[in-house]
């Protein structure tokens, strides 16, 4: 088997130009958002930038006709996403 292949997913510290979006979410949504940039020390807007570099991987490996899963730890994996969680 090949070694691991990382992908970098979710960098918001490039520099570029920002769009500001205004989104309507449920009370529910809005809490996980909350729950998740704390525990990844960021805010709302870098867990959609990550949650959208996640959502555009598996896009891109479905359109290659690969799939996405969770593995254990001791399994192998083909490619492994970093940066993103």
């Amino acid at each position: 088997m090949s070694p691991t292949k990382k992908v970098e997913g979710g960098n918001t510290t490039k520099s570029r130009e920002w769009t500001r979006l205004t989104v309507d979410v449920s009370p529910e949504l809005n809490q996980a958002l909350e729950r998740l940039a704390e525990r990844f020390h960021g805010n709302k807007s870098d867990v959609v930038r990550r949650a959208l570099a996640l959502m555009e991987l598996a896009a891109q490996a479905k359109d290659e006709g690969k799939k996405i899963g969770i593995a254990e730890k001791d399994q192998p994996l083909a490619t492994e996403i970093v940066g993103v969680v």
